[in-house]
């Protein structure tokens, strides 16, 4: 047993995949360097986390410029439209938070778990490279 993780952490530079995968999701710098890293380069499980955290980057800056554009309208509401502001961007704000732990504690626990849509292409995009 002492010999498989040993391999384990030879393909990831020192850390065991599972931690790998975990970090990849701290910020975007992690996963980039995991996939520009020779010895992550060629780990399927951190090339997936990586590619996740990326895509999830750009989907997050996405949905904040919509956001930003729908509470510009929102805010011309009297009284309704800052209170709406508020309750979406609080509600997205928590729910950005738990994926983020959820992927967090998956990628620890050695899971592939994919986020709809966007874990289907980082998986391509996994397996392709």
């Amino acid at each position: 047993m002492q010999r498989a993780i040993a391999n384990e952490e030879a393909l990831v530079g020192g850390l065991r995949e599972n931690v790998a995968g975990a970090i990849a999701y701290l910020t975007f710098i992690p996963a980039i360097l995991f996939l520009r890293k020779p010895p992550s380069q060629q780990n399927r499980f951190v090339r997936f986390h990586s590619f996740q955290c990326l895509l999830l980057w750009v989907a997050g800056l996405a949905l904040a410029a919509a956001l930003k554009l729908l509470f510009l309208i929102l805010v011309a509401i009297p009284v309704l439209g800052p209170l709406l502001v508020t309750l979406i961007s609080v509600v997205t704000v928590l729910a950005a938070f738990l994926l983020w732990i959820v992927l967090i504690i998956k990628a620890f626990q050695g899971e592939m778990f994919k986020v709809p849509v966007i874990g289907d292409l980082a998986e391509k995009q996994a397996d392709g490279s």
